[in-house]
């Protein structure tokens, strides 16, 4: 475990904002290749510890093509959200996640992560970082995922609460995934 990644762990900077005790979930190594850069962790992760724990989980590394022991072996991928802890229950889903953990910590964490090949940029938030967006829709991001490529692949959040948008997407499963897949093959 990388020092950055201890301190990371410990961070109580947000405690008095947090509906539970802060519980830092992301994991790393300097020799991660792959970047899975998404919101940040719902409820079933927060209670386990375990990021990507839950059934959106599941369909991402089928996604991904790849299974649990490959997925959380932060050698090969590093796990970092936009937030590192459970930000609370929203109207429609979890709340976005807390803005303090890119301030405070990415530039220190994205420096130790100099191997990265490939970034997997997953739902608005972290497009929005990661591709400094102002108004495209998510839709619009993932409909224009070659331009990313070769060094980032962005995918909507792979949660059953997007089923819908998977069904008026076809284009997303048989076109992007199988090259999704490649990528990540070639970069394991």
């Amino acid at each position: 475990m990388t020092s950055i990644l201890k301190k990371v762990l410990q961070c109580k900077y947000c405690v008095n904002e947090l509906p539970l005790k802060p519980k830092p979930i992301l994991n790393f190594s300097a020799s991660a290749k792959i970047l899975i850069a998404g919101q940040a962790p719902g409820i079933k992760a927060h209670e386990s510890g375990i990021p990507w724990n839950d059934q959106s989980g599941e369909r991402l590394r089928d996604w991904l093509g790849i299974d649990k022991d490959i997925f959380y072996n932060p050698k090969k991928i590093a796990i970092v959200p936009m937030g590192f802890c459970y930000p609370g229950k929203g109207k429609s889903g979890d709340l976005p996640p807390r803005k303090e953990c890119k301030e405070i910590w990415f530039e220190k964490i994205h420096e130790e992560l100099s191997n990265i090949q490939l970034k997997i940029i997953i739902g608005s938030y972290a497009q929005e970082y990661y591709f400094s967006l102002k108004n495209e829709t998510l839709t619009d991001v993932v409909k224009a995922w070659k331009k990313y490529l070769p060094s980032c692949i962005p995918l909507p959040h792979p949660s059953p609460r997007n089923n819908i948008w998977l069904k008026k997407n076809p284009w997303f499963e048989k076109d992007l995934i199988p090259v999704l897949r490649k990528k990540v093959a070639l970069y394991l």
